[in-house]
């Protein structure tokens, strides 16, 4: 998995059309549908560079972020003093996550599951979030579908133009239904632009793999959802979100 240290520095830039307040909003709703109340420690995973986990942080949940980019967590940790928050960020890969303690709650969002390596990281980054979690907690992810892969991903070209940086996203499909994505970013500084790339992959699987791997990590599916609505996921959804309880050992400490 790439560490994701180029796109770092202008990761905020070019997703500011991500409205983090009405994503904390809805994840909030969805703790508490499910039984998850405020101050309860919760695990944001693959958190960049930690807005999300921060928009939590300030709606009481007790937070951790965690995150394989020590670029990105850089600016987390930035953001966390100037917004005077109480979090926790660990540096860390998804499929090796070792925690201090349990969690009541987790949250994996905007795709970051769909950028792990091959399927099995997929099911060692849910176990590992097994092993971590409380029984009864909550595990809200999302990932993007297959159909967005094929329909909308593709291999289309996007064209970012910021605020001092200018970014080409360039797609191509392969058979599998993966895609190979390559980033040319040109930041604007003291009158020049300065160019950094970087290349990652993403790989989308049938709903039924989550499902599987999932239930063999003890997890009961709740409900899915199509994103940032209560609309159940369809087959034209292009973000999916889990929300799933986890049923298994009641006493974390002696399991580990």
């Amino acid at each position: 998995m790439s560490g994701y240290n180029a796109f770092a520095n202008v990761y905020d830039k070019l997703t500011d059309n991500i409205e983090y307040e009405k994503r904390a909003d809805y994840i909030s709703a969805l703790f508490e549908r499910y039984g998850v109340k405020g101050k309860e420690p919760i695990l944001d995973l693959a958190c960049g560079t930690g807005n999300l986990t921060i928009e939590l942080a300030k709606r009481g949940y007790d937070m951790i972020g965690t995150d394989s980019a020590y670029a990105m967590l850089s600016q987390a940790q930035n953001k966390k003093y100037s917004e005077n928050v109480d979090v926790l960020f660990l540096c860390q890969d998804m499929t090796e996550l070792d925690l201090y303690g349990t969690i009541s709650g987790a949250v994996c969002m905007l795709d970051s599951l769909n950028h792990l390596d091959c399927a099995e990281d997929v099911a060692e980054t849910i176990q590992k979030v097994g092993l971590f979690m409380e029984h009864n907690g909550i595990f809200i992810f999302d990932v993007n579908t297959i159909y967005k892969h094929r329909e909308i991903l593709a291999n289309n070209t996007f064209v970012y133009d910021c605020d001092d940086v200018y970014c080409v996203w360039q797609n191509s499909l392969n058979k599998d239904d993966s895609v190979d994505i390559s980033l040319d970013i040109f930041e604007y500084e003291d009158g020049a632009y300065y160019r950094s790339t970087e290349d990652f992959s993403e790989k989308a699987y049938p709903i039924d793999n989550y499902k599987k791997w999932l239930a063999d990590a003890d997890f009961e599916i709740l409900h899915i959802y199509d994103e940032m609505s209560d609309r159940d996921f369809n087959n034209k959804t292009q973000r999916a979100v889990f929300v799933a309880r986890y049923n298994g050992y009641k006493n974390k400490s002696e399991e580990r």
